[in-house]
């Protein structure tokens, strides 16, 4: 099925599309201090909870990229409503992005760096973008304890895929990044993050008994919980890096 039309109908009712709660991202925003008049940019914005935030705390100008339609609209709604005129919302591939090097306060990606190809690809992707003592924050999983085979056979996972939490920052320090700031998501904000996604999916299907997706849908969630329930909640950790240029 479309991956977008998947990710529309299990997100429907997260406010910010990871696993943060929303309290630590406004410790987050809080903590950036930007400038006045300052640009910032989001890779893969989804449906741009995050920026507008930024926007409204910094009254600032931005761009937000994602490849969803269905995001992209919801996205350009929201910048609309809450920070008029200060957003441009772009329905593109993130990879495909193209700006003037050094000409960001802020660049961001929480959680698609399959974009770039990795975490240490999306540091230095963004790091481009962004002038001299401006901002990089990337939202990544990190494993929390070795995974185990039958882990990675069943969820046809790649060890390689992911670094720990330290590895997470060295990737940062490889870039030339000073590390300032780490936002680690708890059990709780983890178990919210993936309720909320078997919630959705399970109340779409009940309302679309018809729908010729419901039953891939169902597998794919199903079999997601499962993982996460019998693996991933001990195994994988997520958070939201903060680095210096």
């Amino acid at each position: 099925m479309d991956r977008w039309k998947f990710f529309d109908i299990t997100h429907r009712d997260h406010i910010i599309c990871n696993p943060s709660s929303v309290a630590k991202v406004d410790e987050l925003v809080v903590l950036l201090d930007l400038p006045a008049g300052a640009r910032v940019l989001d890779i893969a914005c989804g449906k741009a909870e995050i920026l507008v935030r930024v926007a409204e705390q910094y009254q600032c100008s931005g761009i937000g990229v994602d490849l969803s339609p269905f995001v992209a609209n919801e996205a350009r709604a929201r910048a609309e409503l809450r920070v008029p005129g200060k957003l441009e919302i772009v329905e593109q591939d993130g990879a495909d992005f193209a700006a003037e090097p050094d000409t960001f306060d802020l660049a961001m990606c929480l959680g698609a760096s399959w974009t770039f190809g990795g975490h240490a690809a999306t540091l230095a992707a963004l790091a481009r973008w962004v002038r001299p003592g401006g901002l990089v924050m990337a939202g990544e999983p990190f494993w929390k304890k070795e995974p185990s085979p039958e882990y990675l056979a069943a969820s046809a996972m790649d060890r390689n895929l992911f670094r720990d939490h330290h590895g997470n920052v060295t990737a940062g320090l490889e870039q030339g990044l000073t590390p300032l700031y780490a936002v680690v998501s708890s059990e709780d904000d983890w178990d919210r993050y993936q309720g909320l996604t078997w919630n959705a999916a399970e109340r779409w299907a009940a309302a679309n008994p018809g729908d010729p997706d419901r039953e891939d849908v169902l597998a794919r969630v199903r079999t997601a919980r499962e993982h996460y329930l019998r693996w991933e909640r001990d195994l994988l950790g997520w958070a939201i890096y903060l680095f210096r240029k």
